[in-house]
């Protein structure tokens, strides 16, 4: 899957990834390979990712998130250090 991680400043991430946590605004959940399509709020909370180099986390200031044909794009509000 590849995804991408975009605040109103930069682009934070792009690349592959295998699993993707997210804080959603109805209770956290984790996009894997060949997700049906979803468009979600998210609250402020963690990022986790996992790619083929390891774990990685953004901790974010809410946003949304669409996932669609295995592409998942996150439009943060922030990413705080």
């Amino acid at each position: 899957m590849h995804l991408e991680i975009i605040t109103p400043d930069k682009k934070v991430f792009e690349g592959d990834v295998t699993s993707a946590k997210f804080p959603g605004s109805n209770g956290a959940f984790e996009v894997l390979n060949s997700h049906a399509p979803l468009i979600s709020t998210l609250d402020n909370g963690p990022v986790r990712i996992t790619t083929s180099a390891g774990q990685q986390t953004f901790n974010i200031d809410g946003g949304v998130v669409e996932v669609l044909n295995n592409k998942i794009v996150v439009l943060a509000e922030a990413v705080l250090d």
